[in-house]
């Protein structure tokens, strides 16, 4: 299939219905800690608060969805004032004396949970180049610049975080590379920042080495410090909508470089490989996890469904779609969208459910806990939006003449 013009707009309005009047509703204002700060995200169905607790890679992740509607949909004051609350919260009670961010802490900010990764940071750092980008705040944005260079310090040094494993089998995974692309991205669009280009040819370049796999027409989770595959459970599990994320942050890089055919090509592929491996031939959805060699998984929810690689694969299937008229992208996407959204969508009380098991029924009912709040959904829909509202405008005339 193909998509239309008339498909085109009836999605992009979709999307910014969804946005607009269904999810973002959902969050805000009902989440904002009006007494301690930052937000309160850990939601029931109905909106009702679960535990007070907060995630503060979320915290993050909230003030940049705050700061990014102000700065490409409307600027509303309440997003940036919303926003600056998320910041303000992050700076006065998450960074611990090291100058390291904590994951978890209780509503008044007491430190809960330090974890050995650092993405609390990077959340961090697209968060406060939203806010600076929306405010002006020059503060914040040379806050963020060095938030982002403690980042590539953290990813780079070998030893100068504590490794979760034993010397005995090294191994890396995908999440470093493919979560610096994108805080890359993001920091280079908001305020800008010169070591971006070039750190992420450098991460692009160590996926492709290292994680594509040709040869199995494959997306590794993680790999040996030489790029093998390593041969144990651990070792061969694929997480199919993770790869498909970084697949689209490559898509949208090759976008941002002037349809660059190479990330084209390399994204594509990717988006490929894993919607063999990820799509449920016989219930429909993205599959959790995967064995490279097609033997059982260890973790007992490998087969269910989770709402974040659905959003990550709609975008994905919608850019390439975009970007190379391949009508096999539009099916894909149109089949990920009608399962997403007659599954996971509740339409009396709005958002997404978070877990559905295979067969696509309801697992539990929440929507916000220590891992999923207001990112992943309506990052998709604003993202989506801004490329389809980007992609008639650019087409036009094209769009005029060959897709009506």
């Amino acid at each position: 299939m193909s998509y239309s013009k008339t498909d085109l707009i009836s999605l992009k309005d979709f999307y910014q219905n969804q946005l607009l009047n269904d999810t973002v509703p959902f969050w805000f204002p009902r989440s904002i800690d009006t007494e301690f700060g930052g937000y309160l995200l850990m939601r029931d169905q109905d909106g009702s608060l679960l535990d007070d607790d907060k995630a503060v890679w979320i915290q993050g992740r909230s003030a940049w969805l705050l700061a990014t509607l102000y700065n490409t949909v409307e600027q509303k004051q309440e997003w940036l004032e919303n926003s600056k609350t998320g910041i303000d919260f992050l700076n006065k009670h998450c960074f611990d004396t090291d100058g390291r961010m904590f994951f978890h802490v209780t509503r008044n900010g007491k430190p809960i949970r330090k974890r050995r990764y650092y993405f609390s940071e990077t959340f961090a750092v697209i968060a406060m180049s939203a806010y600076a980008k929306a405010s002006g705040d020059e503060v914040i944005a040379d806050q963020a610049r060095h938030l982002f260079g403690e980042c590539i310090k953290y990813s780079s040094t070998a030893g100068l975080l504590d490794s979760k494993y034993t010397a005995e089998r090294p191994a890396k995974g995908i999440g470093t590379p493919m979560i610096m692309i994108n805080t890359a991205q993001q920091l280079r669009e908001n305020i800008g920042d010169p070591r971006c280009n070039e750190w992420i040819d450098t991460w692009i370049t160590e996926i492709e080495t290292d994680f594509v796999k040709d040869d199995i027409k494959c997306v590794m989770e993680q790999v040996a410090p030489d790029g093998s595959i390593i041969d144990h459970i651990d070792g061969r599990t694929l997480n199919p909508g993770h790869a498909i994320e970084g697949a689209w942050f490559i898509l949208h890089e090759a976008k941002y470089r002037n349809n660059d055919p190479h990330l084209i090509e390399l994204g594509c592929k990717m988006l490929d490989y894993m919607w063999e491996r990820g799509w449920d031939k016989e219930h429909g959805g993205i599959l959790y996890f995967r064995d490279v060699y097609d033997k059982p998984v260890q973790e007992y929810w490998q087969d269910m469904k989770f709402w974040w690689p659905h959003n990550e694969v709609i975008i994905a299937t919608l850019l390439a779609y975009t970007l190379t008229g391949n009508e096999k992208y539009a099916t894909w996407h149109e089949m990920v969208h009608d399962y997403a959204y007659s599954k996971f969508h509740d339409v009396a009380n709005g958002e997404w459910f978070g877990y559905l098991h295979k067969d696509g029924t309801i697992a539990q009912t929440a929507k916000g806990n220590m891992f999923k709040g207001p990112f992943h959904l309506p990052r998709q829909e604003w993202y989506c939006l801004q490329l389809l509202n980007e992609y008639l405008k650019d087409n036009k005339n094209t769009v005029n003449s060959q897709l009506d």
